[in-house]
Order: structure tokens, then C-alpha cells, then sequence
């Protein structure tokens, strides 16, 4: 493609609009139009919209070559080398709508992780037709040890209580099941029973895992497969079946003997049970593991040995290593972009394509948190947004079709938009987050935007993908 200056350029370019929203179409094929170089995303969503004929305008965000418009036309060109005798292919979406805040649950103490279950949740999909609730419901991890189910009306309908130290995770795996993992070093799924009355429904432990000699700080879940991941602080990724016939033996070192502590636990004992495998191979702290999208037998797990690994779980193997510069405390698989969205230490998030055919590690960087990164999830809606919690008390909604080059090829992307902690308006900000640091995010398509933290509140904030 040959490319002009902006002096060579004229101060027309033709376009060829375009959209994927079948409720959003153009009438008919416009074919392309003419248009001034130096319109922007304002007065383009406005000529859209007139093409549209909407009676009331909807905020446009627009697509050149997958790339966001953030500045002029005639800017973008330049930019990107692109020549304004070109004919540019241009999409139009709706633009996200910023998540507001929605409501706060207090807790005891600082909130560790948190889930949702909803109709639209992927832990409803996976039971199909065996899930008929219409209730949202939201899990909360504490490090006063607790778990706690709340409904929508911010009561705790349910509380979990046998771990002997702090939760770290807490996941759904079903409608009717819970697993959490914690500073105790172990795994416990719990049956959960759903009542509409708060307080009328019920956690109850059901099968402790066993193998982990430290902490065990993250958990994925899989349902399908009947499979657990477990990140932990010992520098192993476990491998766990939710069925008690799967599972082998606990390992009798690591099981309490009858003492003080398990009295306290629990009143009777339950099934014990060890990981399907332990997976070695990182050389520091395991941060958290994910499972790929579209494959249960691969996983990936992101360690504070500045690694992320991909592992065959049929042969317990790791397949695949890609070093980075930082300590990783965070990864979210972005199956469609084939990419692995990782939260570091250095306060940005590093986008990692691990298929074997990747020539560079790092494929974008995105620049904003002033702290760790250290929880991730996928807008439910989108596949190229992704929310991200950090230390510095923020989550950040991210569009990695929001990007710029940089010097040296780098790819950039800054973040769509800032949720801040309610708890902390109206006192002096803290670049590092001191009492109001996030440490678990989740995303659904109904609740929105769910956040928990050092404020000891879960924090719920709606958007359009909310």
C-alpha cells in the first residue's frame, strides 16, 4: 500500500461503513461515502446516526483496521501509514456505557474473591437443563475464613464456614456447588442449597482435597470435566476431581490429626481426598491458573517466576513456557484473540499469545494501574474486553482493540474505563490503594462488573455489558 504524507493528503477520505449489531444495520448498502479527514468519533457517530435514521442517537465507537478511533481521520492515517486514496473498511459498535455503581456488602474483613451466578453465567450454561433458577446470586471468599452467598438485595442467604485459616478462591462449579481453597492449604467443595428467603439457604462442606504443602491463593473451575485447578504458594498447579470414586487417597502427611482445629471445622468427619496430579515445574509461588477456552485438556498457570506455562493436563506435562520480565499475579485466557491476558507486578497487564507458532512474548501491553495487577476476567459480552483489579484500588475495563504503536513496534492499549472504590470518595487518593487495594474481579453479564477488596465490601458496578 502506498503511503502519503499528510501534505500529499486530501481533506477528504472515502469510507465504507460497515457494523457485526444486526440491530444497529444501515437501511441499506451506502456503499461508500465521502467524508472530511478531520472528523472525529463525535461528528462520525452523528453522521452514522442520521444514516440510521434512529429517533434517539446511539453512542458510536468506530473500527479502522481493528483499531479504535481516537483521534481525527486524517491523525489516524498518519499514524498508521495508511494513504487517504484508500477506501477505508470502517466498523461501528455500540460504545460501552460506563459501568456505574450499583451497590456495596460489607463484610468483617477483607474480601478475598468473588463469583456470580446468574442465568447467563457460564456455571449456568454448564448445568443446561438442570438449572432453572432465575436468582442471582453472588459468592464472596473472606479472610475471616467465611464463605458468604448473597442475593441481589445485598442479604447473606448462605454462609460457609470449615476452613481453619483464611479463604483465598471461591468459585461456583455448579448451581448446587461450591469450591473455595485458602491459607489452610486445602480445597473444599460444599453443597450449596438455594432458598428465595435470605438466611433459608445452606453451605454444607462436603469433600476436603489434600496436596498442597502452602497456601493455596487461586482456583478454576471446570464442570464438565468434573475438574478443579489450583494454584499454589509451594510452586505446584493442582489437578483435582470434584468426585470422591476419581480421587486418590489424601496424602496421610498432610492430613490434620484429631485435633483442636478439626473439631472446629466441622462436627463429623469428612471424605478426604488427593489431587489427581500435582504439576511441577515453576520456580516460585504459582499466582493463578486458568483453563483454556476451548479445550479442558490445557492449562495455563502464571507464576511469580515471571512465567507462564501451558500444560497437557491428559499427561500432567507442561508443553509450552513463555518468560517476561515480571512477577505475574494474574492470567485470563481471551480464546478468540488467542491470547493470554497476564497481570504483573510492574502495574501493567502483558498480553501473551502462547500458541506455538508466536515469534515474540509480549503481543500488547496495557498501561494504567499504579499498582499490581492481580485479578482479570472477560466481559462475557465481548471477546476483546477484559476487566482487570489491582492493588492501586481500581478496576480498569480494557478494549484491546484500544491500541497504539509505540517506539520499537510496541503495542499499547490504555484502559476504557476507571472503576474506583466507593468506599474511598471523598478521602486523599493513594497511587499504591492503601485500604482500599482490589484483589478479586469477576464479570457477568446480568450483575456487571463484581469487586472485592481491602474495604471489606464486595462492590457492584453495571454497564451496558452488565
Amino acid at each position: 500500500m502506498a503511503t502519503q504524507t499528510s501534505g500529499d493528503r486530501t481533506a477528504q477520505v472515502r469510507i465504507h461503513l460497515k457494523t457485526r449489531n444486526s440491530d444497529i444495520e444501515l437501511p441499506q448498502d451506502t456503499g461508500p461515502i465521502l467524508v472530511s479527514t478531520e472528523l472525529k468519533r463525535y461528528q462520525l457517530s452523528t453522521l452514522v446516526n442520521r444514516l440510521l435514521e434512529t429517533e434517539k442517537p446511539i453512542p458510536l465507537e468506530f473500527l479502522i483496521n481493528g483499531q479504535f478511533l481516537r483521534t481525527s481521520i486524517d491523525e489516524f492515517l498518519t499514524q498508521n501509514g495508511i494513504s487517504a486514496e484508500t477506501t477505508l473498511s470502517v466498523e461501528y459498535v455500540k460504545a460501552l456505557i460506563p459501568p456505574l455503581y450499583v451497590a456495596s456488602y460489607e463484610h468483617d474483613d477483607w474480601v478475598s474473591s468473588v463469583d456470580v451466578l446468574s442465568q447467563s453465567s457460564k456455571t449456568a450454561q454448564w448445568a443446561g437443563d438442570r438449572y432453572n433458577g432465575s436468582t442471582q446470586r453472588i459468592l464472596s471468599g473472606s479472610y475471616d475464613g467465611l464463605l458468604r452467598v448473597w442475593n441481589i438485595s445485598s442479604e447473606v442467604v448462605a454462609t460457609g464456614q470449615g476452613h481453619t485459616a483464611s479463604v483465598k478462591a471461591a468459585k461456583f462449579m455448579s448451581p448446587t456447588q461450591v469450591v473455595s481453597s485458602g491459607f489452610d492449604r486445602t480445597l473444599r467443595l460444599w453443597k450449596y442449597e438455594d432458598a428465595e428467603a435470605a438466611g433459608a439457604a445452606s453451605l454444607t462442606p462436603t469433600l476436603e482435597l489434600y496436596g498442597h504443602k502452602a497456601s493455596v491463593d487461586n482456583i478454576a473451575v471446570q464442570a464438565p470435566s468434573s475438574r478443579i485447578l489450583s494454584a499454589s504458594a509451594d510452586h505446584t498447579v493442582g489437578l483435582w476431581s470434584t468426585k470422591k470414586a476419581e480421587g486418590p487417597a489424601a496424602p496421610e502427611s498432610l492430613l490434620p490429626s484429631a485435633n483442636k482445629r478439626r473439631k472446629l471445622s466441622n462436627a463429623k468427619t469428612l471424605p478426604q481426598r488427593g489431587p489427581l496430579s500435582l504439576l511441577q515445574g515453576h520456580q516460585s509461588q504459582v499466582s493463578d491458573v486458568c483453563f483454556d477456552e476451548k479445550d479442558a485438556t490445557v492449562a495455563y498457570s502464571s507464576s511469580w517466576d515471571h512465567s507462564v506455562k501451558t500444560w497437557d493436563l491428559t499427561t500432567s506435562a507442561c508443553v509450552d513456557t513463555r518468560t517476561t520480565a515480571q512477577s505475574l499475579f494474574s492470567i485470563c485466557h481471551l480464546p478468540e484473540a488467542s491470547l493470554l491476558a497476564t497481570g504483573t507486578v510492574a502495574r501493567h497487564i502483558t498480553l501473551i499469545d502462547p500458541r506455538a507458532s508466536a515469534t515474540t512474548i509480549s503481543a500488547m501491553t496495557l498501561r494504567g494501574h499504579t499498582n499490581a495487577v492481580v485479578s482479570l476476567a472477560r466481559d462475557p459480552n465481548s471477546s476483546y474486553q477484559l476487566v482487570s483489579g489491582s492493588h492501586d484500588g481500581t478496576c480498569k475495563v480494557w478494549d484491546i482493540r484500544s491500541v497504539r504503536s509505540e517506539a520499537g513496534s510496541e503495542r499499547v492499549g490504555d484502559s476504557v474505563y476507571t472503576i474506583e472504590r466507593e468506599s474511598a470518595k471523598g478521602k486523599p487518593k493513594s497511587i499504591t490503594g492503601e485500604g482500599v487495594k482490589v484483589f478479586g474481579v469477576a464479570w457477568d453479564r446480568e450483575v456487571g462488573v463484581v469487586s472485592g477488596g481491602e474495604d471489606k465490601r464486595v462492590q457492584i458496578n453495571k454497564g451496558s455489558s452488565g
